[in-house]
């Protein structure tokens, strides 16, 4: 029954489907929250960055994102995020475009966890001298993650689902790889299920130890 299977590397696909996840979640979590820092800044310059590049983004479809970064970086401005070879070059444009693309939805999880920590707590510390970058760093953003680790767990789901679009520029993910069986072999049904098992393996225990988590650690008050 699953005799198709041999000759196609599965896991090795789903294996480039995690690290997308990773790499992309690391790098959205930092520029995620850069931009929310932004979005509640005292200057207006940095807050209508902020604001805008939200705004923009968020709005763009993923695929367009993707393929700009093959397109407009690479085959028109020459960026090849140092590396010779396009299997490389695909994969580290792939995650630019994702970062780039979900890092909108984490400075908005980021923000609203923000808008939890009680002004109070904010103006006693800027009473006592701190400035705005220690206020945020040592008072503000630690209430404001554990407030917002539901919300960051169904970014980083919906992440491991938009990998897929990686597929459009070549990168060997899962959903390239699903594509190609599907016109190689005469099992649609099944080819699919097999892919839809995995991407519930990977996102599903996620979620179940996130929502723990964010339990565990939410902010009492």
């Amino acid at each position: 029954m699953f005799d198709f299977l041999e000759g196609y590397d599965i896991l090795g696909a789903f294996w480039v489907t995690v690290q997308l996840t990773v790499y992309s979640a690391i790098g959205s979590l930092i520029w995620g929250t850069l931009l929310a820092a932004m979005r509640v800044s005292p200057v207006p310059l940095m807050r209508g960055f902020g604001t805008a590049y939200v705004n923009i983004v968020r709005n763009i479809p993923l695929t367009v994102i993707i393929v700009f970064t093959s397109l407009g970086l690479f085959q028109t401005l020459g960026v090849n995020m140092g590396a010779d070879d396009f299997t490389t070059i695909n994969f580290r444009l792939a995650v630019l475009g994702l970062i780039a693309y979900t890092s909108a939805f984490v400075c908005e999880a980021v923000r609203s966890g923000i808008n939890t920590v009680p002004l109070g707590q904010v103006e006693a510390a800027r009473a006592i001298g701190l400035s705005f970058p220690q206020v945020l760093r040592l008072i503000v953003l630690p209430q404001a993650f554990r407030s917002v680790v539901g919300p960051l767990a169904n970014v980083l789901i919906a992440l491991t689902k938009n990998t897929t679009v990686a597929a459009a520029i070549g990168v060997a993910e899962a959903a390239l790889l699903m594509r190609e069986m599907i016109e190689n072999e005469a099992q649609l049904i099944l080819i699919s299920a097999i892919f839809a098992f995995g991407f519930i393996c990977l996102t599903l225990p996620t979620g179940l130890f996130l929502g723990w988590l964010s339990k565990k650690v939410a902010v009492r008050r």
